[in-house]
């Protein structure tokens, strides 16, 4: 999605070295390949063992691809062990669920087929959703899907959860999106009423924001000068993490700005490319998800 917005901000260079993120299926880095020379080179991660696999398959020849299994949290130090002294140009995120990941009803990510309640994006760490929910007290239930779901019906969410589990486990997302659908008294239009539920879940079980948070961090720190972070999101909470990054270090500290002469550190570390992109309607056409995407474009000052 956003494919050739996010391409354009990050004003690729032929030889230039860039870290996608969030390899997916290979979608952007195969673009990001086709605009480079013979001396470009790419990083792409991912936290889903079976994303690495298939784009070791499809990428199988690609001298200039390096693939690793791993969160985005781990790029600070994933980039300089791999980048081999070649500075950095951009860095591309592209957050939250693949299509791959919500089809794959083993994956536990949707709740349109049944399978197990798991939504881990790494299945070889951490606990399922399902093990998570089997011990998690109410008010702690209701805070993740308050919090990260903004699910107005939080509280009968959780209760009705609780009580579901002593009956029997919650094992199996239709299991899961029926409990929920008679907690939530009205539905969007549209929306499933299990919907923001299991995206607080899912959200939660692989701290999206944190990850990303992380990430934001370090991929600022080896951005070369000139550098380009470009990042597309899919919903308020993403963005506003974005946002909060980027509003942070484009601008100087209020408390600092009539000194007359800033501290070290003080200056702003990146400056706003453009204004933030929506996905055009023909895109939109052939592909829904991308209705809600966002991309938010930043340059390392030199």
């Amino acid at each position: 999605m956003l494919v050739a917005e996010a391409l354009a901000g990050l004003a690729l260079e032929a030889g230039g070295y860039y870290v996608d993120a969030t390899f997916g299926r290979g979608g952007h880095t195969a673009q990001i390949l086709q605009a480079m020379g013979r001396e470009g080179r790419v990083l792409a991660i991912d936290r889903d063992p079976q994303a690495i696999a298939a784009g070791r398959q499809r990428f199988a020849d690609e001298v200039r691809l390096t693939l690793i299994h791993a969160p985005f949290a781990d790029l600070a130090t994933l980039v300089p062990t791999n980048s081999h002294g070649q500075p950095c140009r951009g860095v591309l995120f592209d957050l939250g669920v693949s299509s791959p990941q919500l089809d794959d009803a083993s994956r536990g990510f949707s709740f349109r087929a049944d399978g197990p309640l798991d939504m881990r994006m790494d299945p070889t760490r951490g606990e399922p959703v399902a093990a998570w929910l089997a011990r998690a007290g109410v008010d702690e239930i209701r805070e993740v899907i308050a919090t990260l779901g903004e699910e107005r019906f939080a509280a009968r969410v959780a209760r009705a959860i609780v009580e579901g589990r002593q009956e029997s486990p919650i094992v199996g997302t239709s299991q899961l999106a029926a409990i929920v659908a008679k907690a939530v008294r009205t539905r969007e239009p549209g929306k499933h009423p299990a919907t923001r539920t299991f995206q607080a879940l899912r959200m939660f079980i692989n701290d999206e924001l944190g990850q990303l948070e992380k990430g934001l961090a370090a991929a600022l720190e080896f951005l070369a000068p000139g550098g380009r972070l470009a990042v597309i999101s899919f919903h308020s909470l993403e963005d506003r993490v974005v946002k909060r990054f980027m509003k942070q270090q484009t601008e100087i500290d209020p408390a600092l700005r009539d000194l007359p002469v800033l501290p070290v550190g003080a200056e702003p570390r990146l400056k706003l490319v453009g204004r933030k992109s929506r996905a055009v309607a023909k895109e939109v056409d052939s592909n829904p998800r991308a209705r809600s995407a966002l991309l938010r474009v930043a340059e390392k000052i030199k």
